[in-house]
């Protein structure tokens, strides 16, 4: 019988906050964009963007849905 390939998972990388990372954080803040919009800028997940917006008081604009 031979044996089936395993993937192995991808492990993730924690990368350090810089304080230009910060900066840019508050900038695309006060610029108006969206955390996901805000998160691709900064090559980092919308998760990782929002929960260190919230951690320095940071809020990104809301974006209204329309209901389906």
């Amino acid at each position: 019988m031979a044996k089936a390939k395993v993937a192995k998972a991808k492990r993730r990388v924690l990368v350090a906050w810089t304080k230009e990372d910060v900066e840019n954080l508050r900038t695309f803040a006060k610029e108006k964009l969206s955390g996901p919009q805000a998160a691709k800028k900064l090559r980092r997940t919308p998760g990782a963007v929002a929960q260190k917006a919230m951690a320095l008081g940071v809020r990104f604009r809301s974006i209204r849905r329309k209901a389906r």
